[in-house]
């Protein structure tokens, strides 16, 4: 009942008041897709007996008491979060060796069988725990694929994950987010496994309807066809999926990576990428950990290309989150704070144009996004002349997403052009950044859209020159 609460609410407060002045346009997102995209910023941790054999993808056949964290703190990994800015943490509960992070009743290769806490430990529960404990949000991963399960590769293993899925929803908690991974290789038989999507998506949608679960085609978050972390500079979150499937049938990378302008279903990609070489903690990639710089480029073409940032985190063989990834995480969050502090644009007044009539106003750039502006160009004029090098505008993307083209036109006071910078999608949020210029003048011009082109805020900063996205 509360999740259910807090979707109405934010539904309530992403609906301007003059609402009924502009239709909706094409496919919309439901209120946990909302939500979801308000996350903007959240970790995925790969954690299991690859993390001890130094495999990134398990065979299977690995002893279950090789998984033993002797120090393992879900705190500290949910209070590390926190620190770093992010919002959520999605747990690989089983990758692709089988193996359970909790004790299922449907498995002998989980943590019951391992040492670990002789037996009576269970990582998924302490994890939902301290996500909530410390407010966050908590998602998990499970991998139909099973490298381990006797009864993977014939019909009676759908059911066998069905039962997985079922205790995870009953037994943990509210999941906010439901990860499927699409990889589709051979069990212990020798064969592969026909899985049943219809089967496992009504199981979801029964079980907990309001939560979001991605695979390569939603149904609710797509994959964004990498793992490095980026959204296409046109970025549409519609996708056609008819006649597509999750994995080895999903529509081509490019297309997972901008989308379809027309898509006919609402199925935003998210930026899955590890803060590592690999997606499971290697000791010898201690000293490749990303660097803030890094992982801030990471963001400007994520979060900036409006998408989501979902940064892998894998805790090390104690079950801590190593620190040196925390001290790079530390950095990165340092560096969003100082470089989006100052809206230069603050409480600006900005001139807006919509069918050759005009108006001045304060809304689109006092940082509520509560509520939006029909657009067909705004000039926003600086009090005296301003340094800038990053420019972010918003749509209301619960009216749809319509624009398709853009330009944004920086001018000296004199009103002549000194730079001129084009863009495609926009979406819940686009920046772009530049080499510095100094402007007096900013002139947003909107040359192309599906329906009446609509804006929620703009804002201008000037960010350290070396973080421009690379």
């Amino acid at each position: 009942m509360k999740q259910l609460l807090i979707l109405i609410l934010l539904t309530i407060i992403f609906m301007p008041s003059f609402a009924q002045q502009v239709p909706a346009f094409g496919p919309l997102p439901t209120a946990s897709q909302l939500a979801w995209h308000e996350t903007e910023y959240y970790w995925f941790i790969h954690f299991g007996p690859n993390t001890f054999t130094d495999k990134e993808w398990g065979h299977g056949d690995e002893p279950e008491d090789i998984f033993n964290p002797t120090q393992l703190d879900c705190r500290q990994w949910a209070r590390t979060a926190r620190a770093a800015g992010a919002k959520g943490i999605i747990i690989t509960a089983k990758h692709h060796d089988g193996f359970c992070l909790w004790p299922s009743k449907y498995s002998t290769h989980t943590v019951r069988e391992s040492k670990w806490r002789n037996g009576k430990g269970d990582v998924v529960k302490e994890l939902s725990l301290a996500c909530k404990e410390y407010g966050l949000k908590f998602g998990v991963y499970l991998s139909p694929w099973d490298r381990n399960h006797p009864k993977y590769g014939t019909p009676a293993y759908n059911q066998v994950f069905v039962n997985m899925m079922t205790e995870i929803f009953k037994n943990y908690g509210l999941i906010w987010e439901f990860w499927w991974d699409g990889a589709n290789g051979e069990g212990p038989n020798g064969k592969k496994q026909v899985y049943d999507w219809p089967l496992f998506r009504e199981t979801v949608k029964k079980l907990s309807p309001n939560t979001v679960v991605f695979s390569d085609i939603g149904p609710q978050i797509r994959w964004v066809g990498n793992e490095s972390g980026f959204a296409g500079t046109t970025n549409w979150n519609l996708l056609n999926v008819s006649g597509f499937t999750a994995g080895a049938g999903a529509p081509s990378t490019d297309t997972l990576n901008s989308g379809n302008i027309y898509g006919e279903k609402w199925i935003p990609a998210e930026c899955d990428v590890s803060i590592r070489p690999g997606w499971f903690y290697h000791k010898e990639e201690d000293e490749k950990v990303k660097s803030p710089e890094a992982l801030f480029n990471l963001y400007l073409k994520s979060a900036g290309r409006g998408s989501t940032l979902l940064l892998n985190v894998p805790p090390d063989r104690r079950g801590l989150i190593n620190g040196y990834d925390s001290a790079a995480l530390m950095g990165f969050r340092k560096l969003r704070e100082n470089s989006f502090r100052q809206n230069l644009l603050a409480n600006s007044s900005v001139a807006v144009k919509i069918s050759g009539k005009g108006k001045r106003i304060t809304s689109l750039t006092d940082g509520k996004q509560t509520t939006y502006e029909k657009v067909d160009s705004m000039s926003i004029q600086f009090k005296t002349a301003t340094t800038i090098n990053a420019i972010m505008l918003q749509e209301p993307i619960q009216m749809g997403q319509r624009i398709i083209k853009f330009r944004l036109l920086l001018q000296d006071k004199n009103g002549t052009t000194i730079k001129e910078l084009t863009g495609t999608t926009v979406g819940r949020k686009r920046i772009l950044s530049f080499p510095s210029v100094i402007a007096s003048k900013i002139q947003v011009m909107i040359d192309d859209a599906k329906a009446t082109p609509l804006i929620s805020e703009v804002a201008a900063y000037h960010i350290n020159e070396q973080l421009i996205e690379q």
